[in-house]
């Protein structure tokens, strides 16, 4: 089939790949502007168009798709699909209408649940045992397209937002290839999505990194790992310095013991009463240095038993 993909991110990059691999005919990838990233501010390209330059694809990059030199473009590709996984920019009706089978999002959730910029993150720091992957039919609304296919994933406990990406990214992979086969096939079937059941998973904001104890045990952990390894959840030390959370586990879960923050044991790790149960933190990332073990930022720090995380 011939397709325009568009997508930026690694999460897109699973979804490139199994497209080449499937021997589709790739006419264009379409990405974000390069961007400048790291303490020198280095212009940096987007995974997918590294992916792309690596398999000798077109690569385009427009700041806009409003304008009459992106329609021409299009125009020139005349896809017969334009796959759409996590461009990062909405696309104008007359993009959405050009192409014969329509435009296809692959959507890292179970839709409607977590519509939105951060479904996957969401969906851990909610506490789901379930997530996975939709492929739709894209429309001017945000997610709200008719559904085409769908795919559970298991959420473990040990899960955190980087396994998760990876495993929705591999099923995505598949799943918008065995898209593309039911469009060809002319088997494919549109599910209407059920408003009512809808929820929206916002893009992650500062304060949703902001840990607070005064909770239980399992919903301090789910925040800790479902923003985990970026952008992390953080406190701050008796002292004020900002400390953010890699890795945390569930001690506790159910009698509490101590002041929500305090510090109830260094063996192991740091071990913090929360309003119900305990986590004991694993890794963090310290202000002004690099990742560790808990164990060893203990060692370099003077925290205490007793001292308090807020």
């Amino acid at each position: 089939m011939k397709i325009v993909f568009m997508g930026t991110p690694d999460f897109a990059v699973f979804s490139l790949l199994s497209l080449i691999e499937a021997g589709h005919e790739i006419t264009a990838v379409i990405t974000q502007p390069d961007k400048p990233k790291g303490r020198g501010y280095t212009l940096t390209p987007p995974p997918v168009k590294v992916c792309a330059a690596e398999h000798r694809l077109p690569v385009y990059q427009p700041t806009t798709l409003k304008d009459e030199a992106f329609m021409e473009l299009l125009r020139t590709l005349d896809p017969e699909v334009i796959v759409v996984v996590a461009y990062g920019k909405i696309l104008p009706e007359a993009v959405l209408r050009y192409p014969k089978h329509g435009c296809i999002n692959v959507h890292g959730s179970l839709l409607p649940e977590y519509r939105g910029a951060a479904p996957m993150q969401r969906a851990i720091i909610d506490g789901k045992a379930v997530t996975g992957v939709t492929t739709m039919y894209m429309d001017v609304g945000l997610d709200t397209g008719d559904m085409l296919l769908k795919e559970e994933v298991t959420i473990e406990d040990r899960d955190n937002f980087e396994s998760i990406h990876d495993k929705l990214g591999l099923c995505g992979a598949d799943l918008i290839v065995r898209t593309l086969a039911d469009l060809e096939a002319g088997t494919a079937k549109r599910i209407p999505q059920d408003g009512t059941l809808a929820t929206y998973a916002a893009k992650i904001t500062k304060e949703d990194c902001l840990l607070t104890f005064d909770t239980d045990a399992q919903t301090l952990h789910n925040r800790i790992r479902g923003l985990s390894p970026i952008p992390l959840a953080f406190t701050h030390t008796p002292d004020g310095k900002l400390l953010k959370i890699t890795e945390a586990t569930v001690q506790e879960n159910g009698e509490t013991h101590g002041r929500p923050g305090e510090v109830l044991s260094l063996e192991g790790g740091i071990t913090v009463a929360c309003k119900q149960g305990s986590v004991t933190i694993l890794g963090v990332l310290p202000e002004g240095k690099s990742r560790m073990t808990a164990d060893a930022f203990v060692r370099g720090r003077k925290l205490q038993v007793g001292a308090l995380l807020q």
